[in-house]
């Protein structure tokens, strides 16, 4: 009796520690750690020092994870009403609100500390800007009240790559600022295929999504414009010389077949193609990462 106590003990603290890990969003966090890890390796001649590395990562993942906390628990109404977020922890309410505040405080805050301490105090402070800007400028200000949220929030889901040069280097340069650029004109497209698949589901949370405000086919419109822009984009570093021909042979091959989902997708939609699309485009952003580290270490 006693071990079997001891053993629904231990699954409900499992559980209880699963739901907290749940709401910090762990696969977008380590999108987010792919990216500055491409930025930290991007802003290096050689190899980045291992408690940079590990300090940056941490630090920076950290702190991503408590904005997500804290989107979740504004939008904890909103995901209850969406199909794709409503088995969320905060959405059901198997995480209270002064539990992931104290959560979320706790990972930022450390997260804070191992950047300022072990990192430099730029990376700490562009960093704890994304968290603002994410968790309050786009959760709580732009999301519910335009359609080109996700546009504008875009900024801050492109900083990765940013912090993780500035964690090495200590300056945010040209070339960082092209790998921002890359991922900010990479959003609307990516994001505007879920959404297109997922329209009901935003039509019952309220919020003010492209594809419900000014309908689908506009949309599939602008997943195009912006697919074209984004592949235009992504040829800037062989321009500025960051990268060479791995890299642009990579970016035009890419660019072309997310080019070629998003033509299909406007001229001839259906859910299951904008599905194929989004997980695409997951894929490009890694793939063209990848490509630009390859280029930089091989060429």
């Amino acid at each position: 009796m006693q071990v079997s106590r001891l053993d629904t003990a231990a699954a409900g603290w499992r559980h209880h520690v699963a739901q907290y890990i749940a709401v910090t969003k762990p696969r977008i966090v380590m999108l987010a750690a792919f990216c500055a890890l491409i930025g930290m390796l991007l802003a290096s001649d050689g190899w980045v020092p291992p408690v940079t590395m590990v300090a940056g990562l941490a630090g920076i993942s950290l702190l991503a994870a408590a904005g997500f906390a804290f989107n979740c628990l504004i939008e904890r109404g909103i995901d209850a009403r969406m199909a794709r977020t409503r088995a969320r922890p905060l959405a059901r309410g198997e995480v209270g609100v002064v539990g992931s505040l104290l959560f979320a405080g706790t990972l930022g805050g450390v997260g804070a500390l191992l950047l300022y301490t072990l990192v430099n105090p730029l990376t700490m402070w562009l960093t704890l800007a994304t968290f603002v800007g994410y968790a309050f400028i786009y959760t709580v200000l732009l999301k519910p009240a335009t359609p080109q949220n996700i546009v504008i929030g875009g900024a801050s889901g492109a900083m990765p790559p940013v912090l993780g040069w500035a964690a090495v280097a200590n300056e945010v340069t040209a070339q960082a600022l092209v790998l921002f650029l890359i991922i900010f004109v990479w959003t609307p497209p990516h994001f505007w295929a879920l959404a297109l698949y997922r329209i009901e589901d935003y039509k019952r949370s309220g919020l003010p999504m492209l594809p419900v405000t000014h309908g689908p086919e506009f949309t599939r419109l602008n997943v195009l414009l912006y697919t074209i822009l984004l592949v235009a984009t992504s040829l800037l570093p062989f321009l500025i010389q960051m990268s060479g021909w791995v890299y642009l042979v990579c970016a035009i091959g890419l660019g072309g077949v997310f080019v070629a989902y998003a033509w299909r997708l406007w001229r001839d939609y259906s859910d299951a193609l904008a599905k194929r699309t989004f997980g695409y485009s997951i894929f490009y952003l890694a793939a063209l990462f990848g490509a630009l580290l390859v280029d930089h270490y091989l060429v």
